[in-house]
């Protein structure tokens, strides 16, 4: 872990807008816990979606899920190293 100072442009709850150094454009910050309810969000779609839609939609739909799923493990990972808990619970 390191330290550094960023732009903040916004920090409403939730919905933090800030740039990281070196960066050209701001970004969205993700709390843990909302990025862990957006996948299962994109889980349960993906579920409902099978048979359904037309494959080219599914498989749109799997890719969003699919994103927010690498995006979840990366942060699982990094708080594991850190030795830190997510802010949520896995259910098997």
């Amino acid at each position: 872990m390191y330290e550094e100072r960023v732009e903040i442009y916004s920090d409403r709850t939730n919905a933090v807008v800030l740039r990281h150094h070196g960066r050209k454009h701001p970004g969205v910050l993700v709390q843990g816990d909302a990025l862990f309810m957006m996948f299962q969000c994109a889980d349960a779609a993906c579920e409902a979606a099978r048979g359904v839609l037309p494959s080219e939609a599914q498989d749109e739909l799997t890719d969003l899920r699919d994103t927010l799923l690498a995006y979840l493990d990366h942060y699982k990972t990094v708080l594991g190293e850190h030795g830190l808990v997510p802010p949520f619970h896995e259910h098997a």
